[in-house]
């Protein structure tokens, strides 16, 4: 949902690592002499192997499954991340809202069926990460049948980790980008800030359609964008969207259409994003405006098209 605008042509020092992870795409520019592609793509499966709820070997499956409780490094970072969100957010992101995420026909399982009041009562007992705990290095569910699902925040911290490993290699230039989420650090190579595009929110379910809403420079942080515009089903109910409320246990209903979140790392990032779809639009520049070195832009409905709403301190948009 926010794209990386390239400009890297004529200086051999700047690195490209382009494919295909986790459903979605990856664009990496870095400035090195060496070239560390294959250590990139080593972090990406490491984190696959620990988080991702759509492989079935995974740490977190075998979590959700019952199978263990040991965790590792990356579960637990992403957990106490996940945890702190919660409570910034009073509840609005939730990592174990994943059975009823699932009960919409959005997640890692899919329910053929549209859910009754019944089935989301006890989907919603299940739900509670503020009453999940790390004991040493094993995790304790609020109940034996609570999933984790760290997707709303994975390709976040995926980027982060990708940005800490680039560093550990000598590079402080590059742009870090997975699925619309990004990692910038230092300049580009015009020698400026990275630019990044926010894109408009233009509905659609069958095609990702990206139409320039704002171009913003950034460095040294993390930007994320979260939307209801692409995911998005047709139900019994009406259209339903993909951000479902962790305090209802329903989609969550309200004027943003997207959120686009600078915060000092793109694990932060995406996980407030996500947050503030979950939220009514004041309320959640509210908690934007609260927070330390993070900034927001909020897009809502109107009847001329699309109203902006950006925090204070929310980079210039040209």
């Amino acid at each position: 949902m926010v794209m990386f605008i390239s400009g890297c042509s004529g200086l051999s020092s700047y690195r490209k690592c382009e494919g295909a992870v986790w459903a979605t795409s990856y664009h990496i520019t870095y400035r090195s002499d060496r070239n560390l592609d294959d250590s990139i793509i080593s972090v990406m499966r490491m984190v696959e192997n620990s988080l991702s709820p759509f492989a079935d070997s995974s740490l977190v499956s075998r979590i959700n499954r019952g199978e263990t409780e040991e965790t590792d490094s990356l579960f637990r970072r992403i957990f106490l991340a996940s945890q702190s969100v919660n409570r910034q957010s009073q509840g609005a992101f939730d990592p174990t809202v994943a059975p009823l995420v699932n009960l919409w026909g959005f997640g890692y399982k899919k329910s053929g069926k549209e859910p009754n009041q019944v089935q989301i009562d006890s989907a919603l007992a299940l739900v509670g990460i503020g009453e999940c705990r790390i004991e040493g290095t094993k995790v304790v569910k609020r109940n034996t049948h609570t999933e984790f699902d760290f997707s709303a925040i994975t390709k976040g911290y995926g980027c982060d980790l990708i940005g800490e490993m680039l560093r550990r290699n000598g590079c402080e230039d590059f742009l870090v980008e997975i699925g619309g989420e990004v990692v910038a650090s230092g300049s580009n190579p015009q020698g400026e800030d990275w630019r990044v595009m926010v894109d408009a929110p233009v509905e659609s379910d069958t095609a990702v359609v990206h139409r320039r809403l704002a171009v913003i420079a950034v460095s040294d942080c993390g930007v994320a964008t979260s939307g209801n515009y692409r995911n998005y089903r047709t139900t019994d109910y009406g259209k339903v969207w993909h951000t479902i409320s962790p305090v209802t246990g329903r989609p969550a209903v309200g004027q943003t259409l997207s959120a686009t979140v600078v915060a000092p790392d793109a694990m932060t990032a995406d996980a407030l994003a996500t947050s503030c779809m979950a939220m009514p639009t004041a309320e959640a520049l509210a908690m934007i405006e609260k927070m330390p070195g993070v900034e927001a832009l909020l897009v809502t409905a109107d009847t001329a098209g699309f109203t902006l709403h950006p925090t204070p301190g929310f980079p210039e948009l040209r």
